[in-house]
């Protein structure tokens, strides 16, 4: 070989060298500059999340097919909120250009849980290398209950294509084992509602056997469906253009209900004579949560019904119109806790090649029964009420209560309240029964029963003229001893008096009878209110009851209540609540001795004043009250009518009245005599 050859040679390894050299240094700049494969992870997360995976970089698909995809997928589980993280993303490790993104999906699936314990349900069917999903609904004594979740895991593979990396598409990124031509859906079933339980755990509200009554448009001639809706709402005593308008709105074969009747209602024999004559007219039978009349206890209790599209709206998917759920009263606040968590069940659907539906299980959560929810409401004392109630035309409500417990027993509105709890929840000048505070500030002062006090025809305060009421006995003026004064209900002697009680203790009075004080107690309850320092006029029309006193038939029961039992009784409806706070302790409270005192001149309102129509019921305590309120240029009437008997103790109150004796005394005594009816009874 010659230098020449030998040189060339050299000169060919050299090149030969620097150039394997570059190779490989152009090799090892390539793989360390390929870019992590998270980003596109996160990417996939975030449209999982959202529905929209046009931003996910794709491998076999396109951002629009994919979302599209999706959006039929999961159509099924309706406006349900979800979210879907990456729990991890490996590198495969015989291949630089692939790895797996791990995610987590959670979907709430199901309302919040009521009933106390935990119902967990498990994901069948979930892709290789992933965990089974859980679902859970857990509640918790001092925070909100949790929602039932459906969560589980899926794999993403990611694959490296000209320096990005790209997420591979599947189905079963969606859900566990999804396949295409699959979408989900969720089956529920809701549990039987719970019931709402009065004394001694009897329901009130329960499941009841009813009839749905309507017309069923499929069996009438779609001309004839008008003219056979009016028919049959005159017999069922609706508004015949409303129900028409309803049934010409329904579908063509739809079941349009003009009402639910329970099956002892009387109504249902009229409809069943009627029936015949109609066309159209039907009957469906089924079970729906009632009380025991259409009526009972309505304003308080509530009622249920289909869910309604502000409700839907409110509930993030999770209910439906055929739902039913608390309307109005303790069944809509308490709903949660009454109708508990239905069964849920998360299904992947298709169709087989003859038609067939076909679905397959991936989640399973177990329904919950609601908690039944207890009150204090007797239901014969309950009915006595509303029986006391039926003839009066103008509002109207009676609340009783059991002073050793402060339990109430009954609080029932009358048919022209409207609907609305003016039991419970009404304001409205107490007038004259409010002299039995009124009595406990001046028996404070130094006053007792016998004290004597100037009953005149009229008396003015700061220029302002006070009078008795128009049927005051003119042989009741003169000199009269504060009994008489609370028999005859003088208003001219108590305010004689204004000058040596100011406010504030004619408010400290009130406190410790139960009246003006901020109690939770865990339903809509006003318990009165009076200013703390009105002067002048306001001061002296405080006195009766007048002014800016208002009160609640059931704080004025309170009152008779803490009077018969010589202690402040806080009423009680919901036994089983906790409040927020303790119930505040009257800065002074009523002793027995003041309770002994204010028993004897109510006595005398029976004995020889104007509460004496109830003596032939038994009633031992009473006091009468009329307040006058503006009604445009009109003035009207507030009345009121409050007793006591045994561990009794009622207060009725009739808007736009006569007087107290007139027209809320005769309520008293109905219910007085109604339940002595009741007792007598085998």
């Amino acid at each position: 070989m010659t230098s020449q050859q030998v040189r060339s040679g050299a000169a060919r390894r050299v090149a030969l060298g620097a150039a394997l050299a570059l190779v490989l240094a152009t090799g090892a700049a390539a793989c360390t500059s390929a870019p992590p494969p998270d980003p596109a992870a996160a990417a996939l997360a975030a449209g999982l999340t959202s529905g929209d995976l046009a931003p996910v970089p794709w491998q076999g698909t396109t951002g629009a097919t994919a979302t599209a995809a999706y959006a039929a997928a999961v159509k099924g589980l309706g406006a349900r909120s979800h979210t879907t993280t990456v729990a991890s993303v490996a590198p495969d490790a015989q291949h630089d250009d692939r790895a797996t993104a791990t995610l987590t999906t959670t979907w709430v699936v199901g309302p919040a849980q009521s009933a106390s314990g935990t119902a967990t349900g498990t994901a069948s069917g979930a892709t290789s290398g992933t965990a089974p999903g859980t679902g859970s609904a857990t509640t918790s004594a001092s925070g909100p209950p949790a929602a039932t979740t459906w969560r589980y895991t899926t794999t993403a593979g990611l694959t490296l294509v000209d320096g990005a990396w790209r997420v591979v598409w599947s189905p079963a990124l969606i859900a566990p084992e999804l396949t295409a031509g699959e979408a989900l859906r969720i089956v529920t079933e809701a549990p039987k509602r719970a019931d709402i339980l009065g004394a001694g755990g009897t329901p009130l509200v329960t499941e009841r056997d009813v009839y749905q009554v309507g017309i069923d448009k499929s069996r009438v001639a779609p001309a004839a469906a008008q003219a056979s809706a009016r028919r049959l709402a005159v017999v069922v005593g609706i508004d015949p253009a409303g129900y028409a308008k309803a049934v010409a709105a329904g579908g063509a074969k739809q079941f349009v209900i003009a009402v639910t009747l329970r099956r002892t209602d009387p109504m249902l024999k009229k409809v069943e004579a009627a029936s015949p004559t109609i066309d159209g007219a039907a009957r469906v039978p089924l079970t729906l949560p009632l009380a025991p009349t259409r009526d009972f206890a309505r304003a308080i209790l509530g009622s249920v019904g289909p869910a309604t599209a502000e409700i839907i709206a409110k509930s993030n998917g999770t209910l439906t119109a055929s739902d039913l759920v608390g309307i109005g009263g303790l069944e809509a606040r308490y709903d949660a806790q009454l109708r508990g968590t239905p069964a849920t069940r998360v299904e992947a659907v298709s169709t087989s090649a003859g038609g067939a539906t076909v679905a397959r299980t991936l989640f399973t959560a177990p329904a919950v029964v609601g908690i039944p929810l207890r009150t204090t409401l007797d239901q014969s004392t309950q009915f006595a009420a509303e029986a006391a109630l039926r003839t009066t035309t103008t509002p109207a409500a009676l609340v009783a209560i059991r002073p050793s417990t402060g339990e109430i027993l009954a609080a029932a509105n009358g048919p022209a309240s409207g609907g609305l709890n003016l039991a419970t929840d009404g304001r409205f000048a107490p007038g004259s029964t409010f002299k039995i505070i009124s009595s406990l500030a001046l028996l404070r002062s130094g006053l007792t029963p016998a004290s004597p006090l100037p009953c005149t025809a009229s008396i003015s305060v700061d220029g302002k003229q006070f009078v008795n009421y128009d049927a005051y006995p003119s042989s009741g003026l003169g000199q009269i001893p504060l009994t008489t004064a609370v028999a005859n209900s003088c208003n001219t002697a108590f305010i004689s008096q204004h000058a040596k009680v100011d406010q504030a203790a004619l408010a400290s009075a009130a406190a410790a009878l139960g009246f003006g004080v901020d109690l939770d107690l865990g339903f809509p309850a006003y318990l009165g209110s009076i200013p703390a320092d009105a002067t002048g006029t306001e001061h002296a029309a405080s006195f009766i009851g007048q002014a800016k006193v208002a009160a609640s038939p059931m704080v004025m029961a309170t009152v008779v209540a803490s009077v018969l039992a010589g202690h402040t009784v806080r009423p009680v409806l919901l036994p089983e609540w906790t409040p927020k706070a303790a119930a505040p302790t009257p800065a002074a409270p009523l002793t027995t001795a003041e309770a002994a005192s204010l028993r004897q001149l109510m006595h005398a309102v029976v004995t020889s004043g104007s509460g004496r129509v109830l003596a032939p019921a038994g009633a031992e305590f009473a006091k009468t009250g009329t307040a006058e309120y503006a009604d445009g240029a009109a003035t009207k009437k507030y009345t009121w009518m409050v007793a006591g008997r045994g561990d009794l103790a009622v207060a009725v109150f009739v808007k736009d009245g006569i007087s107290g004796s007139a027209s809320a005394g005769p309520v008293v005594l109905s219910f007085l005599r109604g339940l002595a009816q009741d007792a007598a009874t085998p």
